[in-house]
């Protein structure tokens, strides 16, 4: 069992839903990975993340999707790129990344709780 939390403590996950705009494979780091600029509306903005995402997509079939990801974490010098945003995702059968995604259009921007 993980670590209980208080719903407090939860509030201060911010985790947003954005529109990614751009996915640019990027095979110069030691474990290859996806430049994303994903639209996270008026109040928050375009932001950049560094996704390890290549086993199981393509650069071309992410423009365009929703995906959850948490906005208020410090940004993270990963290679020559600075991530502003965590991209969620769950495991898959080989510990690769499924996106965490809204299985209904909303509007970018907004708060999961």
């Amino acid at each position: 069992m993980t670590n209980i939390i208080t719903y407090k403590e939860f509030e201060n996950l911010d985790i947003r839903v954005g529109t990614i705009l751009s996915a640019q494979e990027n095979y110069k780091l030691k474990k290859p990975s996806i430049i994303l600029e994903i639209d996270f509306g008026e109040e928050i903005g375009i932001k950049k993340s560094s996704a390890q995402l290549t086993k199981n997509y393509k650069s071309n079939d992410l423009i365009k999707r929703q995906v959850a990801a948490v906005v208020n974490f410090e940004p993270k010098q990963i290679g020559n790129l600075i991530s502003e945003v965590l991209v969620l995702g769950f495991p898959d059968d080989h510990n690769e990344p499924i996106l965490v995604e809204p299985n209904k259009s909303v509007p970018n921007g907004g708060k999961l709780y």
